[in-house]
């Protein structure tokens, strides 16, 4: 099944041991930390000019025994105040000067720290967020600030030859072998954050569907995620307009304030109009799920979030959870990977948004299936005369990133299919899957729920392996392993091209 816990994506992010992280403990905490730390080296590939981002961290062996608690209620995030001045550069002087660009006062900071579940716009200015920026400071940046620097991630360069009619999203292929447990993060690629094809329009009034048969199943929000969920919409709207100029643009009057512009719906939304989730759902075909610490613990909620691609659960039903709440059906979640997520979570930095992917093999396209939706049936048996030609592989796409202001941890994430047919003409892909579905870890493989195609898949699969060898696909000796194009493959490009017709 398909959660926000990897229900299909076993997990946000992945198991990173940070030094800045240690340093922030005492010398006990820090020795007892470290006993339990156990690495692993392994070899890295020769990197050339099609290689993709390295990981973020390497692989690391399971922890013998449960790490000693950590007390993350006094474990912040890192600070964003030196990129105040930058963010401000070209505010009216009244406002900039509201912004207090040196240290603050930590014992003050952390008295003043903004309740879970308060609004922000009912809080004092010398209320601060997370990431030790006052209320009085985010009301002085007003609405869509300079987010590029104050997250210290540039906006995209513009995709000019862009054409919404002919674009198809790039094939991701995140398999990896040996398949075990582990994240295979990687450096986000700022330009592809939010990637649209053909599929927009169809998709957005798909969405659109969800939300008035679900409701809140689909979307949701509680209090004190106000600032968060602005936030991010205001993010994404100015990704939008810089990497897709010629469909999207911005504009203010007197009258309504600002107004999105969008060409490919024929709309234009009043940004004040409407909820900031609500402005995404009419324009943004990805999930996005907003995460938020709790003063009281340090730990990260899920408070709000648009759902719309997920399999065997909803919004209803993992809104207001914890984190390793939110992970408890992933098998070896609590073992191998709960002290690591939650001490990421606690570092991760605003300059530094991550991507993976996860993937599974579906009857068709489904996007939403709630529990007991009729779709479900197709999991509980292989159905003899099932076509090849039904079968999909499943990607969800899914980028972790923090917002600067609010200091919330945004995931998400794109549900992508492609028919299984397809494998047939990319290299080194219907070997590795192969290897996967039939000696991939069983509690994985279970969880994954792969078997209701695999006696359609597999058979085929093992034919285009040995064709591709005897056509020179593939070397003869070749040991199946995760691929140095990976998410891809060899020649991915030429081929996506050539489906765009460039």
């Amino acid at each position: 099944m398909l959660g926000f816990a990897d229900y299909r994506m076993y997990a946000v992010v992945g198991i990173v041991l940070t030094a800045g992280f240690v340093l922030l403990l005492s010398k006990h905490q820090r020795e007892k930390i470290l006993s339990y730390v156990h690495t692993s080296s392994r070899g890295r590939r020769i990197s050339t000019s099609k290689t993709p981002p390295r990981s973020v961290s390497p692989e690391r062996k399971a922890l013998d025994d449960v790490p000693p608690p950590v007390d993350y209620k006094d474990i912040f995030p890192p600070s964003c105040r030196e990129n105040l001045v930058k963010a401000s550069e070209f505010l009216p002087l009244s406002r900039r000067n509201k912004l207090d660009t040196g240290e603050n006062d930590s014992a003050l900071f952390r008295k003043s720290v903004i309740p879970f579940t308060a609004d922000f716009r009912e809080c004092g200015p010398s209320t601060y967020t997370p990431t030790e920026v006052s209320i009085e400071e985010v009301q002085a940046l007003g609405d869509f600030p300079n987010y590029a620097e104050l997250s210290g991630v540039p906006l995209p360069e513009a995709y000019e030859e862009f054409k919404i009619e002919t674009a198809v999203a790039r094939p991701y292929r995140p398999l990896r072998w040996t398949y075990h447990q582990t994240m295979a993060l990687t450096k986000m690629e700022n330009d592809w954050w939010l990637e649209l094809d053909n599929n927009y329009k169809s998709r957005i009034v798909e969405r659109e569907q969800l939300f008035e048969k679900y409701g809140k199943m689909v979307l949701d929000y509680l209090p004190g995620s106000e600032l968060a969920s602005k936030e991010l919409m205001e993010m994404i709207l100015q990704f939008l307009c810089a990497r897709y100029p010629q469909y999207f643009s911005l504009s203010k009057s007197a009258a309504e304030g600002y107004v999105f512009h969008n060409a490919i719906m024929e709309t234009k939304t009043v940004i004040n109009s409407k909820h900031p989730l609500h402005v995404l759902l009419h324009n943004v075909p990805e999930d996005f799920a907003i995460m938020l610490r709790n003063p009281d613990d340090g730990f990260y909620y899920f408070r709000a979030g648009i759902l719309c691609s997920a399999l065997g659960w909803n919004v209803s039903t993992k809104i207001g959870l914890q984190l390793k709440q939110i992970h408890e059906p992933i098998p070896d979640y609590k073992e191998k990977m709960e002290f690591s997520m939650d001490r990421y979570f606690s570092k991760l930095p605003t300059s530094r948004p991550i991507q993976r992917g996860s993937w599974g093999l579906e009857v068709d396209k489904p996007l939403f299936m709630p529990p007991g939706d009729p779709h479900e049936r197709y999991r509980d048996l292989q159905t003899p005369d099932l076509p090849l030609s039904r079968i999909h592989l499943r990607v969800d796409w899914q980028t972790l990133r923090r917002l600067p202001l609010s200091g919330s941890i945004i995931f998400n994430f794109k549900a992508l299919f492609t028919p299984v047919e397809n494998f047939r003409d990319e290299p080194y892909i219907p070997a590795l899957l192969s290897k996967i579905l039939k000696e991939g870890k069983k509690n994985l493989m279970d969880y994954k729920n792969t078997w209701h195609v695999e006696h359609v898949v597999l058979p085929r699969l093992e034919e285009w392996e040995k064709e591709q060898v005897d056509k020179g696909m593939v070397e003869k000796d070749w040991e199946v392993r995760t691929l140095d194009e990976s998410p891809w493959f060899p020649g991915w490009e030429e081929q996506w091209h050539r489906r765009q017709g460039f």
